[in-house]
């Protein structure tokens, strides 16, 4: 989409007032997608900040991590994905990704081959229309294949000080990645980071700057009801560790809780079928690493011993790790879905309390160490990594039961009334804009220029934040959660 760039052009709004419950991606980005256009917003949220939900680190532009979605969901999250970096371009860690097949995996790299070429003549279309969705590089190069010759090649070379082209990305990997566990070629893809600490520092400081949402953290929903004759919805929070409860009415209510979703379903006696899993990526810190890294995966089957390795790169020798086993980022009991009694899945209580209190320190060790192993079998000498801190973790609903759904947004109850439902980031805006032409249609929002504010997305408050700012924020947010800074920076 493109940005409009004219801040004197606004809404003609009714006296609508709307409420979006949760803050995590979905509802700090509707906010931020309506205040922005002057709708009167106010943003619940029942922790003390915004975005710290299920764990975050690329964009998907493409869906080139999962082999098992369809052509059509990685289409979606690869015009997602460009507009999210339109939007927030602070947040991204601009680095490619490799993805490699171990020789141990049932697939071959020609078979990625297909889905790549269709992706990248996408993207290239997609830059043909509108010459500012070129956020990801060169459309020509989107992916580019490295048989072992090249890496070989590659590993002689010095160590880059700046990556200036493709392969200066892969010096430091070609010299530390065991050749003989791998099929050829390689693919470099342009799949960039995506920060959560940053994602969070941007909204946080946005949202303070536009008089027209209001926030409310450390507030939790205890009801809502309708209104007769559709009036809208009366909802009713408490202050935490506080007697003080307030009731207030809103002609429309977003549901942007994540994974509890469905207690504010419940409320309304709203049914939908749902999942949530719980999941976890760790962090380790690697002192002895040199030169700069791609992200770099590698293919397994989810929930097997040999499940994909995933190894996403922060300054100064910090990483994110996931391994999609049993031992590692999966959980046993982890996935579970809704029933006909309630649309809330019911995690298991040992989960809960990981999520709302503590994880175990002997636990945090175990599944860091056997992810950094998992890593080590393919780059030996990962083994020098140490625990760096607690997980970033945390559940991740996945409307409907199809468990490998990635690209979602939103679904509607009953007038006045919508889920944002995303289950990756990128998918935000996209929820966003679904909610925004279901205000337009519903007349509750009228503007002669509806049509263009649909097509267009306008934040121009948000993308005047500055990067230095943007650091200072998302440095002070990763050392309240209590992880390394270095997580709140980008190369």
């Amino acid at each position: 989409m493109n940005q409009v760039t004219n801040h004197t052009e606004c809404l003609s709004l009714n006296n609508t007032k709307v409420a979006i419950i949760g803050a995590g991606v979905a509802g700090s980005t509707i906010a931020l997608r309506f205040a922005e256009l002057g709708i009167n917003t106010t943003l619940i949220e029942k922790g003390p900040s915004l975005v710290n939900g299920p764990p975050i680190c690329h964009l998907h532009a493409g869906g080139n991590l999962y082999r098992e979605i369809s052509d059509q969901q990685c289409l979606t999250l690869l015009q997602q994905s460009i507009d999210t970096v339109k939007v927030y371009p602070q947040c991204v860690n601009v680095r490619p990704t490799v993805v490699a097949l171990p020789l141990t995996d049932k697939g071959e790299p020609q078979d990625l081959l297909p889905r790549l070429e269709m992706l990248r003549d996408k993207y290239k279309a997609l830059v043909q229309q509108n010459p500012s969705n070129e956020v990801l590089g060169d459309p020509q190069h989107y992916f580019r294949l490295f048989e072992r010759a090249d890496l070989e090649r590659i590993a002689q070379r010095e160590l880059p000080k700046k990556a200036l082209c493709d392969e200066d990305w892969l010096v430091a990997f070609a010299k530390q990645v065991n050749f003989d566990k791998l099929k050829f070629p390689l693919v470099l893809v342009q799949e960039y980071g995506l920060s959560a600490f940053r994602f969070a520092a941007i909204v946080s400081l946005a949202i303070e700057r536009l008089p027209a949402c209001t926030l409310q953290t450390n507030s939790r929903v205890i009801d809502i009801s309708a209104k007769k004759n559709g009036a809208g919805w009366q909802v009713t929070t408490a202050v935490n560790n506080d007697d003080r409860v307030n009731t207030a009415h809103y002609d429309y209510v977003i549901n942007a809780c994540g994974f509890k979703s469905g207690e504010l379903d419940d409320m309304l006696k709203a049914k939908r079928q749902r999942m949530v899993e719980f999941k976890a990526a760790y962090v380790a810190h690697w002192p002895q690493c040199q030169g700069l890294w791609p992200e770099v995966v590698f293919y397994g089957d989810r929930g097997t011993p040999q499940g994909m390795a995933q190894l996403t790169p922060y300054p100064d020798g910090y990483f994110q790790l996931h391994g999609m086993t049993q031992a590692i980022t999966l959980f046993e009991d982890g996935l579970v879905a809704s029933c006909e009694q309630s649309a809330q899945p019911k995690l298991p209580a040992r989960f809960i309390k990981k999520i709302d209190h503590h994880w175990p320190e002997q636990l945090v060790n175990d599944r860091t160490i056997g992810n950094i192993a998992h890593i080590a079998q393919f780059i030996p000498d990962f083994t020098q990594a140490i625990t760096a801190a607690k997980p970033l973790f945390g559940a991740q609903q996945i409307p409907g039961d199809d468990p490998d759904l990635r690209a979602a947004d939103v679904s509607f109850h009953e007038s006045g009334y919508a889920r944002a439902e995303i289950v990756k980031a990128s998918s935000a805006l996209a929820a966003a804009d679904a909610i925004l032409e279901d205000l337009l249609e519903s007349g509750l929002v009228t503007s002669a220029l509806s049509k263009r504010y649909l097509n267009e997305h306008y934040f121009p408050v948000s993308l005047q934040c500055q990067a230095d700012e943007v650091t200072a924020r998302a440095e002070q947010l990763a050392q309240e959660r209590n992880y390394p800074t270095a997580l709140a920076n980008i190369f």
